[in-house]
């Protein structure tokens, strides 16, 4: 079988839009736990796609750790490849796809970090490894295995079990202004409903498949 003849015919659910929510953070939370009761592996897990100063995109899958109607929040090295993108450009797109629901969430929008005091709170919720691995990893510079295994423990033996939190990690949340609810259905004729901030309400639409 060639690549070309893999096939799937999405026949689980609908989206119509007598049945979505009123907010697309109250749909997102519907979903969400629609997720979480199928035991969708890592249904927290999102693709983050940035772009850099010249145009060039870049996707990577990250875990959200929060959302509420001021946006979807995720944690990082502010230092990283995606830090420097952010920076340079404070746009970025989220991508959820929970494959046994058949369901895909694309969400649009400005980026911000959030406040030191959450990023706190965050960090130090963290397991002790993970804490360490914040100080330990300069994230997207290139390292040998070695290296990275002895800045661990360098900083293992500098902290201990209780290391503050860096000064280049942190959050970021995502402000949507267009979040997308993707259901599918046979013969591609997918349900698509697209939320559009229109000032402090929002927009619903259907697009075509």
């Amino acid at each position: 079988m060639s690549v070309s003849d893999l096939r799937q015919s999405y026949e689980k659910n609908v989206l119509l839009e007598s049945q979505a929510a009123a907010s697309p953070f109250d749909q997102f939370s519907r979903w969400f736990d629609e997720a979480l009761a199928a035991k969708v592996p890592e249904p927290n897990a999102m693709t983050l796609a940035t772009v850099d100063a010249s145009g060039q995109p870049s996707a990577r899958i990250v875990l959200i750790k929060g959302y509420d109607e001021r946006g979807f929040t995720f944690f990082t090295n502010y230092e990283s490849r995606k830090g420097h993108d952010l920076l340079a450009e404070p746009r970025a797109s989220l991508l959820f796809f929970w494959q046994p629901l058949e369901r895909q969430v694309r969400i649009e929008g400005v980026v911000e970090k959030v406040a030191a005091e959450e990023s706190d709170a965050y960090y130090h919720s963290r397991p002790a490894g993970s804490r360490i691995g914040a100080w330990a990893s300069p994230q997207s510079q290139p390292i040998t295995r070695e290296a990275l295994e002895a800045r661990e423990k360098e900083f293992r033996e500098r902290f201990g079990e209780e290391p503050p939190r860096p000064p280049h990690w942190g959050g970021y949340r995502l402000k949507p202004t267009a979040i997308e609810f993707w259901q599918g259905r046979p013969s591609r004729l997918h349900d698509r409903l697209r939320y559009v901030a229109d000032g402090s309400s929002w927009k619903i639409e259907r697009l075509s498949p």
